[in-house]
Parts: C-alpha cells; structure tokens; sequence
C-alpha cells in the first residue's frame, strides 16, 4: 500500500446515489454499492473537495443542495479561505473549499483535489499503522493532522482527530455502526485500528 487508489460509498438506496453524484459532479471520481449495514451518526470521515475561488464553492454547493444535499454549514468566509459543508442524501458529508477569499474568474466546477479526512482516536497509532503499511507522510501538524503523500492517486487521504474532525464539520462527534465507506489499494485488505477497511483494487474509480 502506497497510496488511496480509489473510494467506495455503502449506500442505501443505489440508484438515487447515483443521480446525486452524477448531478453533483462527482460521477466518474467514487464508487457506489448497495449496502443495508447499520449505521448512526457521525460515520468518522468526511471528504472535501478543493476548488480554486470562492464562485466554484457556491456552484458546487449549491448543485449539491439542488440534488438533495442538506446544509450543514453555510458557505462563508473564514480565516483559513472560502467554504461550506453539506450531508449528501446518503448521509455522506462533503466540504467544498478554497483557500482564496476572492474571485479571479466565473465559476469553472472545476475540482482541483479530492481530499478524504479520517476522524482518529489514536493519532500516534493510526499514523503509525499507515506508515508501517508503505504510506508517506506529506504534512504533519503535531498530534492534530496528518497528510499522507497522495503520487498519482486521485485522492489524497490525511487523518485528523475524530471530535476536532467532526467539529469541522459542524456535527456531533458521536455515532455507532457501519462507517459506511472502502477504501482501496493494491495492496491486500487490511483494517485500520479505527475499524476503516482497505479493499485490493487497482483499477481507477468508476460511478
């Protein structure tokens, strides 16, 4: 394992996951499969999406809430840049984000990373777990986030402490069950110490 090769969502419904991703323009870049396993509350990730100005983050909202998405916070300006949070119907949530505070152009959609944020118990441990399974650590913040080297994959994944993470996303740190979500690479399956499981796979995501 060396890096985030793809990323399957367990949903519920699978045909009306599809229009949504399809309508929020994300249908070529996930996986969807049906899946009836129990789930509660904060499911421990989210995924964000990197756009270039502020006008790419109210399109893509907007879209999203357009298809069934609900506001979990209001696109606003804040110290760090531009965003919002949304829950997709299928209770995935998604930031869109940018770091400029101002438009350089109309709005493109266009989406310049994939960022996939586990919520951690244990920093020091699930670093490690990830280091010992080939990962390379491209930014790290003390115990608080750690990012790990993305090569070509078309999804970065950082780790970040599951209340603080939750926090970010403006919900409740607590929640049981399924965390809904696979995770793939060409290496063989293995489960993460916060119960995230890795699928072999190599071939790019497809909706």
């Amino acid at each position: 394992m060396t890096s985030l090769d793809s990323i399957t969502l367990e949903v519920a419904d699978l045909p009306a996951a599809e229009r949504f991703y399809a309508a929020f323009g994300l249908g070529d870049r996930l996986r969807l499969r049906a899946s009836t396993e129990p789930t509660t509350g904060f499911r421990r990730f989210t995924l964000s999406l990197v756009v270039s100005q502020p006008a790419d983050v109210r399109t893509l909202v907007d879209a999203a809430v357009d298809a069934g998405a609900t506001v979990l916070k209001p696109v606003a300006k804040s110290m760090w840049g531009y965003g919002g949070v949304v829950r997709a119907p299928d209770g995935t949530i998604w930031k869109v984000a940018t770091s400029a505070k101002k438009d350089n152009g109309p709005a493109t959609r266009r989406i310049d990373d994939v960022v996939l944020l586990l919520g951690v118990n244990d920093m020091a441990a699930s670093k490690r777990f990830y280091l010992d399974h080939g990962l390379t650590v491209a930014k790290s913040f003390a115990r608080v986030y750690v990012e790990f080297d993305s090569g070509t994959s078309p999804v970065k994944l950082a780790l970040y402490r599951r209340r603080a993470l939750a926090k970010d996303a403006g919900v409740t740190s607590e929640g049981t069950g399924s965390h809904r979500i696979a995770l793939g690479a060409a290496a063989g399956p293995v489960t993460d110490p916060d119960g995230f499981t890795w699928e072999t796979t190599s071939i790019p995501a497809q909706s």
